[in-house]
């Protein structure tokens, strides 16, 4: 049973990292190469008889997503997996966006975009990624919100400060979750690591930090702290 503190968080943790529920992705790694995949639910006997017969995971009829629930979560605070969500839902909107910065100068563009964001009175947060070598600027809102007006919104701000131009090759910013206006019908769209897993977290990473990059002592009080952009 979770203790009535750990509940308290989860259901923090579960208000802000808002994606879809009816699916998420883990962390896999083997060998040099590692990447996520979205979590299902099968029969693993009846996998293998389909795999003998030259079948593969991708064309198994006989699987469905599993979702998003208290206790994966816990699992991922846990350490026991990491999880990654879909912050595009199904009618094409999202609980928040994010700019992943990755690249040499992430820290300073991190600072700009946080800087240009205050001055138009959005609240931004930042978090270490869990390589310690770049970072995730999150804007939340009170309730889901058009990707295609938010991705507009952040674009124009980046566009600002120089951050981003279909001519700059230079700059750390590598991509917004979602990355999507619209989905294709396809695809689940991108997927954003979720913060706090405990093992990266205890290396410093996987976290929000301050303008001088130290995590905040206490991460479930600074999480408490935020803010959600309202919209009408």
């Amino acid at each position: 049973m979770i203790q009535h503190s750990e509940d308290k968080k989860l259901n923090l943790f579960r208000s802000l990292f808002k994606g879809r529920e009816d699916v998420f992705a883990r962390r896999w790694e083997k060998g040099n190469k590692r990447g996520y995949m979205p979590a299902y639910d099968y029969d693993p006997y009846m996998y293998r008889l389909h795999a003998m017969k030259g079948g593969t995971f991708k064309n198994y009829e006989d699987k469905r997503y599993l979702p998003l629930t208290d206790q994966q979560l816990q699992k991922h605070l846990n350490g026991e997996q990491f999880i990654g969500i879909y912050p595009l839902l199904p009618d094409n909107t999202s609980w928040f966006i994010a700019a992943d910065f990755d690249k040499v100068n992430w820290v300073e563009e991190c600072r700009t975009l946080i800087n240009v964001c205050t001055e138009n009175e959005i609240p931004a947060y930042l978090e270490r990624s869990r390589s310690g070598e770049g970072g995730h600027v999150w804007i939340f809102f009170d309730k889901p919100y058009p990707a295609i007006r938010s991705r507009k919104i952040l674009k124009t701000l980046l566009e600002q400060v120089r951050i981003f131009s279909v001519f700059e090759k230079g700059s750390s910013f590598d991509r917004l979750f979602p990355n999507q206006d619209f989905h294709s019908g396809k695809e689940l769209g991108n997927l954003i690591a979720l913060p706090l897993h405990k093992p990266t977290l205890e290396e410093g990473n996987s976290c929000f930090v301050d303008e001088q990059l130290k995590p905040f002592q206490n991460q479930w009080k600074f999480l408490s702290s935020i803010q959600a952009n309202i919209h009408s």
